[in-house]
């Protein structure tokens, strides 16, 4: 492994730079240079055989799009996705080639939970096996070393004020008990609890009496795993979370076997030809008939028609293109501001799996430090060498992303001495992954800010005409490779039910 491994993905010869391309095509258009490739040659030999469905465009070719595409294929109907990058997938992202001895990492999407339906419908489908991840072992709060099983055993305590034995995760739910008691039934709110989507989490845990360390606590718990800060969330969410049963530290999490890449190449695979990547999208045009797509193919601005489009783009993407007409207002409001966090992963190598010697805090630690979740990733990878994964994000991750990427690995080797004294001994060198910078992405996953928990959902999944809608911001299963497949899914079912 090279001790300057690509840090981001963006910098890597298949991906395009967006700053160039728009500048490009700008010219293009200035220049009246829309031309369209309508033809069945522009389409791939594997769309010339004669269809009985009608003919669908997919943006993107994420799990969202590949689901999409994938499905309609095989209900007979002519499908073209579009791809901007040079590579399927989208936030699914495995590194191979930084590492040595055979090693990878996600630097993107991990986890298939036990819970996650559609990924493990997908996953047997194509032969892919899930192995479960491993539960954290050890914590290091305010620089204090604990074990799970002292906290769980009640031997130590938090080291934060206001905190229950026993539980790291959910310590704020003891101020919002009387909330969530008045939900009966999840699809018919009250308005008393309706009305907290005006508030943030921070409003509602000061109003309710909370101390500032069980806010702080949230941020490093619940507010890591949605990439947001306290004071962006909405308290309805979190209240929602509280009533359903949120993410806690017995969550049964798994990864595909020799990396989650294999999903999307799967589908990707099966669907061949059907896939023109290096397609950036420029504009959209639509009617009751169908769709208009203008690209950027080869140089040039191109287009292409469909009696549907599904649209599988993160918002972050989508709010920048042109289209026409606009969608309604309630939709381009969703589009224009619904919220996506910060997130960085940083995968270091080392020589020697220290986390696994005696003497060892633990092979997958929680921290209130900028790397927040740091754990052993090639756990189920032979050899000497092995991988420690960190997951940071909110205002940790923003901070992080404003220093250089050798400040980024030194600031993540330093983390690491503080858990294992003799780390820098035998680290080799660090890949870092920080979404925001993504050209194609530009942020972590969606989230439900102030005043979107109540009805974002619905409205950033509502089809317009014959646009459908699919990612994970349109799923009830938010932020996962499940709610991308199911959304795809459900994309699918809307354009045969039209």
């Amino acid at each position: 492994m090279n001790s300057t491994p690509q840090n981001s993905v963006h910098n890597k010869p298949d991906e395009l730079d967006r700053r160039s391309f728009l500048h490009h095509t700008g010219k293009l258009l200035a220049a009246g240079g829309l031309a369209s490739t309508m033809g069945k040659a522009a389409l791939g030999s594997s769309l010339n055989a004669p269809r009985s469905g009608g003919r669908v465009l997919v943006l993107g070719a994420g799990l969202a799009g590949l689901t999409a595409a994938y499905e309609l294929s095989k209900a007979n109907h002519e499908v073209t996705v579009l791809e901007a990058r040079g590579r399927s997938g989208g936030r699914v992202r495995t590194y191979r080639d930084p590492f040595a001895d055979g090693l990878y990492a996600e630097m993107g999407a991990e986890y298939i939970d036990a819970s996650d339906d559609y990924g493990h419908r997908y996953c047997k489908e194509f032969d892919l096996k899930v192995i479960t991840a491993k539960l954290y072992d050890a914590l290091f709060l305010r620089g204090r070393k604990i074990s799970m099983q002292a906290l769980k055993e009640k031997a130590v305590a938090i080291p934060y004020q206001g905190t229950k034995p026993g539980y790291l995760f959910g310590q704020e739910a003891q101020y919002t008990k009387r909330i969530v008691e008045l939900i009966k039934n999840p699809e018919r709110l009250p308005p008393e609890v309706l009305k907290l989507d005006n508030l943030s989490v921070v409003e509602l845990l000061t109003r309710s009496g909370a101390p500032e360390d069980i806010i702080a606590l949230y941020n490093y718990t619940n507010a890591t795993e949605s990439t947001a800060r306290p004071h962006e969330l909405s308290a309805l969410k979190m209240i929602k979370n509280h009533h359903g049963g949120g993410f806690n530290e017995e969550v049964n999490e798994g990864r595909i076997l020799g990396g989650n890449d294999q999903l999307p190449k799967s589908m990707a695979l099966r669907l061949a030809d059907n896939i023109l990547y290096r397609r950036p999208v420029r504009r959209i045009v639509h009617d009751q008939q169908g769709a208009e797509v203008f690209f950027e193919e080869r140089g040039r601005l191109t287009s292409m028609k469909a009696d549907h489009l599904v649209i599988a783009l993160p918002f972050t993407i989508l709010r920048d293109l042109d289209v026409s007409p606009s969608f309604s207002s309630e939709k381009t409001k969703c589009i224009q501001t619904l919220m996506y966090g910060h997130v960085m992963k940083i995968a270091m190598q080392f020589k020697r799996r220290i986390w696994d010697e005696a003497g060892s805090l633990g092979q997958r630690v929680f921290t209130d430090t900028e790397l927040r979740r740091i754990y052993h990733f090639s756990a189920d990878q032979p050899g000497q060498r092995g991988i420690l994964m960190s997951f940071t994000s909110g205002g940790d991750a923003q901070r992080l992303g404003r220093l250089s990427p050798e400040k980024r690995r030194d600031t993540a080797l330093s983390v690491a001495t503080s858990l294992w004294p003799n780390a820098p001994e035998f680290y080799e060198g660090a890949a870092i992954k920080y979404w925001n910078e993504d050209p194609w992405m530009r942020g972590s996953y969606s989230f439900e800010g102030v005043g979107q928990a109540r009805n974002y959902l619905e409205i950033a999944k509502r089809p317009e005409g014959r646009v459908h809608f699919a990612g994970e911001h349109t799923s009830r299963h938010r932020a996962t490779m499940n709610g991308a497949i199911e959304s795809g899914l459900r994309a699918c079912r809307e354009v045969l039910g039209s």
